[in-house]
């Protein structure tokens, strides 16, 4: 197959994929409650050659981490279900095991690719302002909490533009193509549990991408990709003795004061001289009222190092920190680890192979080297597996403007990064497997 055919694919392809992440992207659901969106995964490659795998065939149950609370969990089941998600379907999916592969098997010896597109939303409020284009073009998010402010619904329409490329093209194909659409990436909840449940096993190539991270023009792509942190994400609970804040604040133990002084503390912690680190403590609720000393406190914090001993250095010294502000302001402490995530790096090999596919190309038309991602990504738990057992692996940025940046409420991205993505992994494809 020619790099002509491929640009004429993805230029065919261009209205679908636009059409796929807008109704995406009206849908946003938040990790291990994405139930419409598995749904509508499933809707569009159903009639393929592809055979599709759905709830406990995608993770392993046990690895799954952060899961929402129940509440959380009810909201999104009982929308998907207002919404005509079939009963049985839910079935399969509820109490967190969203998410789907696609796998097709050409049966002619070939490579086995895997590619990885997460598909989970931000609790974020969507911006409503006219100078938002999801808003003044018609599909912003219909649910008021949530939000596609990463690109996830960008990654999910460019795997089933890939997908619908496989299986037209598959009679022109040789090896394996499995594609996971992964549930609950932000976070770093969702990668080790399709891992443990053994998808990148026997894995030859692995392939994922961001769109985004740094702001490029559209036809740039970054070859392989540096500086993926690991990180611990931490639910920390402090619980004290409410009392009257005038009468006898003496006989209070203040949760609200351990919360606020240990926020404190940990941005204290000595950074590690081997590498970068960082630590952010995003949300804290605690207290009652103005006249009661508070004897609740919750946080939801994160550590992150270059690397996975560096990070595991801060959360140690998290940990330690913790403890001590319990103990100092005589109240009890638990601390709950709800998402986790290693270092990884892409092979050396895809920085030719991407400049020598993308020749030609109509899409792609400024290759870097490497591009430094400088957050995390629960991918890594994916292309450490696939390179321990003899495979090779690389994650791409795919360039785009962004006219606010990752996780901002009026976060978005050009769409003709969508067409762009999708013509690269084709000319990979045709490069290895035919």
């Amino acid at each position: 197959m020619s790099v002509e055919k491929t640009n004429q694919v993805s230029a065919e392809l261009t209205h679908p994929l636009i059409k796929w992440r807008r109704e995406l992207h009206q849908i946003a659901e938040i990790g291990w409650c994405e139930y419409q969106t598995t749904y509508y995964l499933y809707e569009q490659l159903k009639d393929t050659s592809f055979k599709l795998y759905t709830g406990e065939d995608v993770v392993a149950k046990e690895a799954r981490m952060g899961l929402p609370k129940q509440e959380v969990d009810d909201l999104y089941l009982n929308r998907a279900k207002k919404a005509g998600v079939p009963e049985a379907f839910l079935t399969k999916l509820k109490g967190g095991f969203t998410g789907m592969v696609a796998e097709l098997d050409t049966k002619r010896e070939g490579p086995h690719f895997a590619f990885r597109f997460d598909i989970d939303a931000l609790p974020i409020k969507e911006e409503k302002g006219k100078e938002h284009k999801p808003a003044s073009e018609g599909f912003v998010s219909k649910h008021g909490e949530a939000m596609h402010a990463c690109g996830h619904d960008g990654h999910a329409a460019i795997g089933l533009g890939l997908a619908h490329f496989l299986d037209e093209y598959k009679d022109h194909l040789n090896g394996r193509y499995t594609i996971i659409f992964q549930p609950a990436e932000e976070g770093s909840r969702g990668a080790k549990a399709v891992v443990e449940k053994g998808w990148l096993d026997d894995v030859d190539i692995f392939l994922s991408g961001h769109i985004g991270i740094h702001d490029l023009s559209v036809g740039t792509v970054a070859a392989t990709t540096t500086d993926i942190l690991a990180t611990t994400k931490m639910d920390v609970t402090f619980d004290g003795v409410s009392s009257h804040a005038g009468l006898k604040p003496h006989e209070g133990k203040n949760a609200l004061l351990a919360a606020a002084a240990c926020t404190l503390e940990l941005n204290g912690i000595t950074r590690h001289g081997e590498g970068a680190t960082r630590i952010n403590v995003g949300k804290i609720v605690a207290g009652a009222g103005r006249n009661i000393v508070g004897d609740h406190a919750f946080m939801e914090m994160e550590t992150r190092g270059s690397t996975t001993e560096i990070n595991r250095y801060m959360v140690k010294e998290a940990i330690r920190k913790i403890e001590a502000t319990a103990l100092s302001y005589d109240v009890k402490q638990t601390t709950d680890i709800v998402g986790e995530g290693i270092s990884a790096h892409s092979d050396q090999e895809w920085i030719e192979v991407v400049k020598q596919v993308s020749q030609g190309s109509r899409f792609v038309n400024k290759v870097l080297d490497e591009a430094t991602i400088g957050a995390s990504e629960d991918v890594a738990y994916m292309i450490e597996r696939v390179q321990q057992k003899g495979g090779s692996a690389s994650f791409f940025l795919y360039g785009t403007p962004l006219a606010n940046g990752h996780h901002h409420k009026a976060f978005d991205f050009d769409e003709g990064v969508l067409p762009a993505a999708v013509n690269l992994l084709m000319n990979i494809i045709v490069e290895k497997g035919c």
